[in-house]
Order: C-alpha cells, then structure tokens, then sequence
C-alpha cells in the first residue's frame, strides 16, 4: 500500500485536513471538493486537486512525498501550469508539498524561486506537525508514531471519532482510514493478528476488511483455497456454469468468484 494513497484518502474523507495543516479554519473544507484530475497534455493525473467553484479562493495543488525525489518540484511545477493552461481557472491557486520529514526533501530549483518567494508553494513536514485533532492525530499515526504506541493511539482515535463524529457514515470511513494505516504499518501481520492487537470491534464491519480479506484469499493466505482453484474459474465459465456453481464446486466464497469472472 502507497503512502500516498493513505493520504489522498484522507483528503477525501477529512477534506478539512489541509487547512489545518496550512494553519487555517477547518471550516473552509465546505467550499472544495477533493480529487484527480487528468491532464491531456501530459496524459498524467494530478492525483491531489482541492477544487471550489468560489473564484475567490485559490485552487490546492497537494502532494505528498515520502521519500527523496530530485524532481518532485519540477514535475509539480510543471503540472499546475499545465492545468492552468488547459482549464483556464480564473482563480489563484497554492502548491502544498508535504514531506514526511525535512531530510528527505531535494533542494529548491534556482530556476523555480520565484514561486516559493511569493508563497506559492508552501512546504510542510509532517513529522514536525502537533496532531491537535482527530484529521492531524490520523497522520502522525502514519508519521510518527513508534510502532509501540500505535496500540493506544489507534485507540484514542477510536474514541475520538466515536465520540466526536455523529454522521454514522462518516465516522465509519474514518474508522476504515485507520484500519488502512493499521495495515500500513504492520504489513507483515494477519487479519486475525491486528484484530488481536488494537481490538477493533467495528473491523468485520467494514468494506475495507471485507476486501482485504478477500485479496488474503486470493493470495492463498487464508486455509481452505488451494493453488490453482481461481485458475480454473474461466474454463467453468465456458462449461456453462453459474457463478453460485461455480462457488460451491470450489468451495470458495462468492464474491470471490463475481470478481475473478469480471476481469474476463
């Protein structure tokens, strides 16, 4: 699992985690929407987009960086000016490069100085953030946190969601983005194993589970599948059978078997 994607998703559950980050009221989520953005030109996605229809307010070019990339201001640069150009905003817009820590981070081209003197990229280290909030605590979880901790602190975002979040969808994606960071940092360990260790009572309940759970299957990791049965789900297909045949013959879940069949 990409760090990135942890954040991106982030971004959309808890848009207001930007602001934050930038020092600004958390309330100015409600005019944006986040999202990728395909540029033609390029044919490249800008994965980290905060768009708003308020022409007042700048557009957010975000990107996230874990590790050294002699390029990276570079390649942003020249994706927010190719966006420019080819969408034409009409608006003022702001880079945000967030460095998981201020040693990894290339130095600033000579060519592009132009636009960190007038603030338009702002630079940010997440291991140097206060995690004062239940969006910023959910980072210096992926950041921060010693391995040894991460119990207690999955904990108290437990609770802090529960008890601050009262949109019972939201506070179920939440709960989900902390499972994806669980499974982040503790690659190596089972399902079973990370239910044991923080305790989560809402952890079957969850889209998330129910696919990584799937995937554990379909990488032979859970007992009852041997080798070869997915293999075997297309020439079935041709025999003539259902997909709940199918299923029974294998003895395999369902689902597993809906998703191998619409890859053909």
């Amino acid at each position: 699992m990409k760090t990135d994607s942890l954040f991106y998703k982030l971004f959309q559950v808890l848009p207001e985690t930007l602001f934050e980050l930038l020092g600004e009221s958390s309330q100015r989520a409600r005019d944006y929407q986040f999202t990728s953005i395909e540029v033609k030109q390029t044919s490249k996605t800008i994965d980290g987009v905060f768009t708003t229809d308020n022409k007042e307010l700048k557009i957010y070019f975000v990107e996230v960086q874990f590790q050294k990339d002699e390029d990276l201001y570079y390649r942003l640069i020249s994706e927010i000016t190719t966006y420019i150009g080819q969408f034409k905003p009409k608006q003022p817009w702001q880079g945000v490069v967030l460095w998981a820590r201020r040693s990894i981070e290339s130095n600033i081209p000579l060519e592009y100085e132009f636009f960190f003197n007038q603030n338009l990229i702002e630079i940010i280290y997440l291991d140097e953030i206060e995690p004062n909030s239940l969006a910023l605590g959910i980072i210096d979880l992926v950041v921060g946190s010693p391995k040894d901790t991460t119990a207690q602190k999955v904990q108290l975002l437990t609770t802090s969601t529960k008890e601050t979040v009262g949109d019972s969808t939201l506070q179920r994606d939440i709960i989900e983005l902390i499972e994806r960071v669980i499974i982040y940092k503790f690659p190596q360990k089972s399902n079973k194993e990370l239910e044991e260790m923080f305790g989560l009572a809402e952890w079957k309940e969850t889209q998330f589970y129910k696919d990584v759970k799937l995937e554990g299957i379909k990488e032979g990791k859970l007992e009852g599948i041997k080798e070869g049965k997915l293999e075997t789900i297309p020439l079935l297909v041709k025999l003539g059978l259902s997909p709940e045949q199918i299923a029974k013959e294998l003895d395999i879940d369902l689902e597993i078997v809906k998703q191998e069949i619409s890859k053909y």
